[in-house]
């Protein structure tokens, strides 16, 4: 008999330590991982699990100045990617790995065409023509002559997955490809990947931290927390019946159109958190306690304010907080004798209440961000109106929230600066207190007023900017996708704050998402908007639950999940008889 086909990717007790500024990192403890041809492995856990080390140490890419520590082996198609010589693991990336990383704008040369970058990997036009083809590029000739930022989300990390493939690697590694594309082009992105899979015979391996997306994807699902692999099964075991009690608090953090609205998310505890613990004790900065990571920690005591069992009623209030009439926005590029036109906004008429929490969904370049930036008093319209009543003016919550924090500057600074602007007669010793108030209210100790933004997680920049918005209480809380970067857990966290806030301080919100499961969650009333237009607006159950629009429909029906696996499964099955 013939002997059983090797594993592409044979992972045996890995064990990976980094430093970075005097202080070690114990990432990756002891993971056993095995991958067979053609198979789909599935890394999913919360932020600063290990999963993305993980998939660094496979590529034998762990950043020198990180100073990495490692043991263990890895084998990648017969190749040893800890202990071979650099040229050696070099020829095995180029031969057996195919990399798809979650922002292909930092991947992709911005000063080289899709066609020069394709070039380089294939030395053969035609062979680059027919790879944008095959994933799915219309008008793929002109691509080859289009930059980078010429394109949209959705196209670039389609061409990150043709060069990706170009060579027809042995194990394709997608860590966090569709973290920020709407459901729709996020559907066709993991079809494209099942596709390529199917056609050139390849592994993959899908780092992510989105359970929905691994339970449609993946034939096997590996859960990391604290730098270890605690559970591997298949998908229907995961979610059906899993074993650890950190992968039952992931599911349980999972949002879906299922999930009550009535009362708060379950978010799992700072204890339970996923990132990897310190490997020794490290120095303070500046009397600010910072983890190995150099983000800063935060103890399981920190102060989090208490939710109700479930939430209490919304009261709307006498008038209206934004009004928007026959809003027209275009933007205008190019030389005078070759202006282009983009409409952004074209007639768009809403009404948010006092109170009330509106949700506006689409597809990325629907108009969404655009509305809310003219709001916001950011943009200007072309033609139209809008008018937000009298009161504080509105705050926006961007999807980075650490770009929107000023790098320099602590976090007690920023907070404090916007009291001095909005707020006169305070004195300083007033002011102190109304930022420790502020942090508080959101969930975060005393200490990060100290704290810089370079010092802070994903999950605490994101409070401390809703901290920033509140801290004088806007008329209007502005989100623009404030959780599509989180977690599971850290965006159940994210939204529960923002019901708890919005009921404490009798806001209106305006949350632009592409997902309407936390839309269902945050919103009183759903605004469906494509091509600068609200294709259709109602109360939330009815929009999920009873969609009049086909869009709308197309929206629901992409959302990721495991009925979209026993959809594929069945199909493929179907197909083989």
């Amino acid at each position: 008999m013939p002997a059983a086909e090797s594993p592409v990717l044979r992972v045996d007790g890995l064990d990976v330590r980094l430093t970075r500024d005097g202080e070690t990192v114990h990432a990756v403890r002891g993971v056993d991982l095995t991958v067979e041809r053609g198979e789909v492995v599935g890394l999913v856990g919360g932020s600063g699990s290990g999963k993305s080390i993980l998939g660094l140490s496979v590529m034998g890419l762990l950043p020198a100045s990180a100073r990495p520590v490692v043991s263990g082996a890895v084998d990648l198609a017969g190749t040893d990617m800890i202990g071979a010589p650099d040229g050696a693991r070099r020829a095995a990336r180029r031969q057996h790995v195919g990399a798809v990383f979650q922002d292909p704008m930092t991947s992709l040369d911005p000063t080289m065409t899709i066609g020069r970058q394709l070039g380089e990997v294939t030395r053969d036009r035609a062979h680059a023509l027919s790879l944008l083809e095959d994933v799915g590029i219309a008008r793929a000739a002109d691509r080859l002559k289009a930059y980078p930022h010429q394109l949209s989300g959705g196209l670039r990390q389609r061409v990150m997955i043709a060069l990706a493939v170009a060579r027809r690697p042995s194990l394709i590694l997608a860590d966090e490809p569709t973290t920020a594309l709407d459901v729709t082009v996020q559907a066709q992105i993991l079809d494209l990947l099942l596709t390529l899979r199917e056609d050139i015979g390849c592994s993959i391996v899908f780092v992510t931290h989105d359970l929905g997306v691994a339970a449609q994807v993946c034939d096997r699902i590996a859960v990391m927390q604290h730098g270890r692999i605690v559970e591997t099964a298949g998908v229907d075991e995961v979610f059906g019946n899993p074993a650890h009690a950190y992968t039952k608090n992931l599911l349980r953090s999972r949002i879906d159109l299922r999930t009550p609205r009535d009362r708060p998310l379950a978010a799992m505890p700072v204890s339970a958190a996923g990132a990897a613990a310190p490997a020794a004790p490290g120095p303070a900065d500046d009397d600010v306690a910072v983890g190995a990571d150099g983000v800063l920690d935060l103890a399981p005591g920190a102060p989090t304010p208490e939710l109700p069992a479930v939430w209490p009623p919304v009261v709307l209030r006498d008038g209206t907080a934004v009004t928007v009439r026959d809003a027209h926005r275009v933007f205008r590029s190019g030389p005078p004798w070759r202006r282009r036109e983009l409409p952004a906004l074209r007639g768009v008429d809403l009404e948010v209440r006092a109170g009330e929490a509106v949700a506006l969904v689409g597809e990325s370049g629907c108009g969404k961000s655009t509305l809310l930036r003219v709001v916001a008093g950011l943009e200007t319209t072309t033609a139209g109106e809008v008018t937000v009543a009298a009161g504080a003016a509105p705050q926006m919550v961007f999807q980075d929230a650490g770009a929107s924090l000023t790098p320099w500057l602590r976090v007690g600074t920023m907070l404090d600066e916007r009291l001095q602007a909005h707020v006169t007669g305070m004195s300083r010793a007033e002011r102190t207190d109304r930022v420790l108030d502020a942090l508080r209210t959101v969930g975060l100790p005393p200490e990060t007023a100290r704290a810089r933004g370079d010092q802070l997680s994903g999950g605490q920049r994101q409070r401390v900017a809703l901290a920033r918005a509140v801290i004088v209480p806007p008329t209007v809380l502005l989100c623009d996708e404030p959780t599509s970067a989180l977690d599971v857990s850290l965006a159940a966290t994210v939204l529960n704050l923002i019901g708890r806030l919005r009921r404490e301080l009798g806001m209106s919100v305006l949350f632009v998402t592409h997902d309407l499961a936390a839309a269902r969650i945050v919103a009183d009333r759903v605004a469906v908007m494509r091509e600068g237009r609200i294709v259709e607006i109602g109360p939330t159950d009815d929009v999920c639950e009873r969609p009049q629009h086909e869009y709308t429909r197309t929206l629901l029906g992409a959302i990721p999940g495991p009925q979209h696996r026993r959809d594929r499964v069945a199909t493929t099955t179907g197909a083989a008889r």
